[in-house]
């Protein structure tokens, strides 16, 4: 039945090519006329934003992404189909020769990724993220990566020749009891923070190169405090947190915003959302005293390179 529905699903005054299913996921495939878009909005101190897929498998509950549905059905079903970019690699190369034709002396910032996730289980398979970074690597972009996939650690040997990088790795939590509430199809915190170690440890230094790590906690959801300490102490391998509460919420198309979802998983956790303001400011006080070699940084600074 979901496949019939799916094989429904238009995008503009085409119909989607349905391929497969993997996972729980409905694949399908399109050309792109583009996959290097002007950055906008939070993130416009980047040149552009790179998504390789349409669509995300996690689904997490609260993510604003899927107000970027291309209609309100695909929005509605959120999580449950994704949208490959079949010519990604072919079309990036293309872009990037155009952007040094026109800016022969200045690497171009690149944002992946801003509504999608670059290591979300279909990568496995498609790896379309990781011919974009072999493509990307001999023109040497500044790079931020924006996952909550181990699966990144994949393409160490690849990222470790970039001079400019920073990696986010999304770990929202330090419970896997909230978690599996907010974002149960996501990988396991354990994994997400034992990922980020080996990067952190898995790059040699050279001179002229700048790698740099995060753990953006965005958005701030409750940590039990059983956890916290122990999840806190854990993050003293990056050199950069990042937190922020959910985005507002907002039924338009198009504007990013917090899902029904989540919102209503908000009533489980009042004695951290009762006071809302005062759980956040706690953590990221706790955030300073625990760990003062990390840069605690908020919103949408956090997410420039520097």
């Amino acid at each position: 039945m979901a496949k019939t529905q799916v094989q429904e699903y238009r995008v503009s005054k085409y119909a989607l090519s349905f391929r497969e299913n993997f996972g729980k996921a409905n694949i399908y495939e399109q050309n792109a006329l583009s996959v290097l878009n002007k950055a906008t909005g939070f993130i416009s101190a980047y040149d552009f934003t790179l998504n390789p897929y349409r669509g995300c498998q996690y689904g997490c509950s609260y993510c604003y992404a899927a107000a970027f549905s291309p209609n309100s059905q695909m929005r509605n079903n959120w999580g449950n189909w994704v949208i490959i970019k079949k010519n990604a690699a072919e079309i990036i190369k293309k872009e990037l020769e155009i952007w040094y034709k026109k800016n022969p002396d200045m690497s171009p910032s690149i944002y992946m990724s801003s509504v999608t996730d670059p290591y979300q289980p279909i990568e496995s398979k498609e790896q379309i993220t990781r011919q974009l970074l072999e493509i990307m690597l001999d023109y040497q972009p500044t790079l931020v990566i924006q996952t909550r996939s181990p699966m990144i650690v994949r393409d160490i040997d690849i990222l470790q020749n970039y001079k400019k990088l920073r990696i986010n790795m999304s770990i929202p939590t330090g419970s896997e009891k909230v978690r599996k509430d907010f974002e149960p199809k996501s990988p396991s915190i354990s994994a997400r923070l034992k990922a980020i170690g080996n990067l952190r440890y898995s790059f040699p230094y050279q001179k002229n190169c700048e790698v740099k790590f995060s753990v953006t906690i965005t958005p701030l959801l409750p940590t039990l405090p059983e956890d916290e300490a122990n999840f806190i102490g854990k993050l003293e391998v990056v050199d950069r947190i990042v937190i922020q509460d959910f985005h507002a919420s907002n039924l338009r198309s198009l504007v990013a915003s917090t899902r029904s979802e989540a919102l209503s998983l908000k009533h489980k956790y009042a004695w951290w959302y009762n006071r809302e303001n005062e759980s956040y400011r706690n953590f990221k006080n706790k955030l300073i005293a625990m760990l003062p070699s990390v840069e605690i940084m908020e919103g949408k600074e956090g997410f420039g390179y520097e």
